[in-house]
This record gives structure tokens, C-alpha cells and sequence, in this order.
């Protein structure tokens, strides 16, 4: 298949197959929707889930972009048995998509809120639920003024199932129904760490890993190890641009710098290196399994952070720079909880990992506090999964 905006484009109009027995199949049909690629990652669990706890049921995913849908291929064809694009919300199209694949049940993953689309499935008598359900500050300060629409929107919706108090309030402000709103948790912590089959020498030494690192980062980055270095002799750097295209632009702040450094495509060594460059695909989240510590990119830059719990799912502790908008209530948990730690600026940066790299109660405290975390949140997919339970036909139950 091939993923690009073209086929986006027509398949989001309509113009796609249903498999060919679909008609015939009379099993129900639950369907997935998660925007892009964080969407699907946090879906991921919960499908197979779905898929051991139903066999007997057709599973639909739909994504939004291009890069969801491709991520939702590489890992969920052998769970699901279709995945297509989300229809455009208008009239003709939704009741084309509906047609064709025909669901008892939709679910609708994070910030996604659809007029048409969901007064078509109210209409149908087909249970559409928000789940994993937030709403950003940003988005919220739009959404306030237009409460008159959102409210009769919301009324579709069977159940509107968020992350937070603060998003289950939002929800609530825009005119959602107390009575069919409510916390479900984070699907997010639903996870567990993916099978390992890393292979690093740490060199004898204790390594900080930078992960996902934008433009200006780089050098709070190098900055920060430079004097933690300094303290700490047996420390080593991972340093993981969230761009392989900045790669040699990295490279000309180290040389100008005159720090040495390997590449993990040359499988170069912490024997060798006391900085490695992650300059290959789809091992950073395995990466984090190494690291006594984590620095988690995209904070630094008004980019609003990315997931840490990439990182805190190996109990590593985590810091992070002030900007983290896009996991803000995550963060919350993880510096609740004294699992992580965000930063204000440079200085900050350093004297955190140094207390986690002095300190080793501290330290301990800190890890054992990750898993503290997890611990507290989880039970989201279950939630799911008895919405489900109760809505499917008993024969599609194990």
C-alpha cells in the first residue's frame, strides 16, 4: 500500500474497498479511530486486546494522517482486519464510509470531535464514545466561545471518557452530559516495555540519554554534559536528534566543540567513545533501557515535549525542559510523584542530573517512583474493554 496525501485524500472521500467478504460477515464491527501516529501508539495495546478478549469480532482502525496510517500497517495488520482513513465530515462521504463498514461500536481516541460524523451514528443507533479524551489549553481558549456548538455536538456522543479532571472539566464546561462523562485515566500508561534486543557497552560508565532533541537543544545538551563530565568521569552520552537530517548539523557542533563521538549505524563503542550519536531508525525507545538517566527532548523549544514515558516505562528517571504542553498532565504524574523533573533552563538541567548522579538514594527513589506511577494509572484499556463488553453480542464474547 502506499502512503502518501493522494491516497489519503480519496480514500478519506470514500473511495476505498471494504474487504471483499465484509458484506457477507455478520460478526460486529468495533471500530478504532487514532489521529496520527501518538494516537495509534496508544492504541496499540488496547487492539490486541480487544482482538484476544473478541476473536469473533471484525476490528476497523482509521487514522488521520498519512504517518498514522502508515505506523498503523507496520504494526497492527496482523492484529486487525481492515485499516483505512477517517471520512472527510460531510454528508455524502460519512454515509458512503458508514455503509461500507457498517459499525455496532466507534471509538474515538484523544482530541478528535466530529459534528457530522457522530450525529450520523447517533441517528443509526450506533454507540460512539470519546476514550483517552483531552482537551489542550490552547484548543480549549478557541472552544470556549462556540460552547453552543460543542454542547449539541457532545449530546451524539454516548459517553465522552478523558485522561484527566481537568480535561473531564473541559469536557464538562463545552456541555457534555455529567452523566455520561467521566475519568477513565491515560491508555498511555497502559504499557509495557518492548521486548529488548539492544546491545550496548556503557563502557563501564553510567550514560545520559538525550532523546528527541530539536534545533537549540543540542547545545543545553552538550553544555550540561561538558560539566557533568567533569564531576562524573565515568559518564557517557546518547544523544538522539528527533531529525536524522540535523545529523550533520550535530556533527558540526561537536567538531567545533572538539568532542569525539561515534555512530550507532558503525556500531561504535562507549569503549571507544564517550559520546554516541543515535543516528539509526526505531531504536530509541528500546535505547532508554540503557541510560541511568533520560533528557526528553522538544521542551526546550516551544515544541511541547514528547512522551516520557518512553523512558519512565524502564524506571529511568526523567528531565525535562519547561515546555512539555503536549504531555502536561503526564508530566504532572511523573513530578508528583518525584519520577521526573522539569527544568526551567540550563542550570536547572545540570543540577538535577547531578543530584540523580551523586545521590544514590535519591536516585533509587526516583526510579522506584516510575514504576509508582504506572502503578497508579493503570486500568484504562480494562475500562475499555467492559464498555465493549457490554456492547457487543454475547457470541462475540470468549
Amino acid at each position: 500500500m502506499e502512503f502518501n496525501r493522494k491516497v489519503r485524500y480519496i480514500t478519506q472521500l470514500g473511495f476505498f474497498k471494504a474487504p471483499e467478504s465484509w458484506r457477507a460477515d455478520t460478526r460486529p464491527v468495533i471500530m478504532f479511530h487514532g489521529v496520527s501516529v501518538g494516537e495509534v501508539i496508544a492504541l496499540e495495546k488496547l487492539l490486541r486486546k480487544t482482538r484476544e478478549v473478541f476473536p469473533d469480532a471484525k476490528i476497523v482502525l482509521t487514522t488521520g494522517t498519512v504517518t498514522g496510517q502508515e505506523i498503523a500497517h507496520k504494526k497492527l495488520a496482523d492484529t486487525v482486519d481492515f485499516i483505512t482513513y477517517f471520512p472527510a465530515d460531510c454528508p455524502v462521504i460519512v454515509e458512503k464510509f458508514l455503509n461500507k463498514i457498517n459499525p455496532k461500536i466507534v471509538f474515538i481516541a484523544d482530541t478528535a470531535i466530529w459534528p457530522y460524523f457522530s450525529s450520523v451514528c447517533k441517528r443509526r443507533s450506533i454507540k460512539i464514545y470519546t476514550i483517552n479524551g483531552r482537551i489542550s489549553d490552547s484548543s480549549f481558549k478557541y472552544y470556549k466561545p462556540f460552547k453552543f456548538f460543542f454542547k449539541k455536538v457532545l449530546n451524539n456522543y454516548t459517553g465522552i471518557f478523558t485522561q484527566s479532571d481537568d480535561d473531564n472539566s473541559k469536557f464538562l464546561y463545552l456541555g457534555s452530559s455529567p452523566e455520561k462523562t467521566q475519568v477513565m485515566g491515560n491508555l498511555k500508561f497502559d504499557i509495557t516495555p518492548p521486548d529488548v534486543d539492544i546491545k550496548i557497552d556503557n563502557g563501564g560508565g553510567r550514560i545520559l540519554l538525550a532523546g528527541s532533541t530539536h534545533a537549540g537543544e543540542d547545545e543545553i545538551v552538550f553544555d550540561v554534559y561538558e560539566k557533568l563530565k567533569k564531576k562524573h568521569p565515568d559518564l557517557k552520552l546518547l544523544h538522539a536528534s528527533r531529525h536524522l537530517t540535523r545529523l550533520d548539523d550535530i556533527k558540526k557542533i561537536l567538531n567545533n566543540r572538539g568532542l569525539k563521538y561515534g555512530l550507532r549505524s558503525n556500531n561504535d563503542s562507549f569503549n571507544e567513545y564517550d559520546i554516541i550519536l543515535l543516528d539509526t531508525l526505531g531504536e530509541l525507545a528500546k535505547m532508554y533501557s540503557c541510560a541511568y538517566i533520560a533528557f526528553i527532548g522538544g521542551s526546550f523549544c516551544k515544541t511541547g515535549g514528547h512522551n516520557p514515558l518512553e523512558a519512565a516505562i524502564w524506571n529511568r528517571p526523567v528531565i525535562s525542559g519547561p515546555d512539555t504542553h503536549n504531555f502536561k498532565d503526564i508530566y504532572k504524574l511523573l513530578t508528583t510523584f518525584k519520577a521526573g523533573f522539569v527544568v526551567n533552563n540550563l542550570q536547572g538541567f545540570f543540577e538535577i542530573a547531578d543530584k540523580l548522579l551523586s545521590d544514590n538514594d535519591f536516585y533509587k527513589r526516583s526510579a522506584e517512583a516510575c514504576k509508582d506511577v504506572f502503578d497508579a494509572q493503570h486500568g484504562a484499556l480494562d475500562f475499555v474493554i467492559n464498555i465493549i463488553k457490554l456492547s457487543i453480542p454475547q457470541e462475540a464474547k470468549v
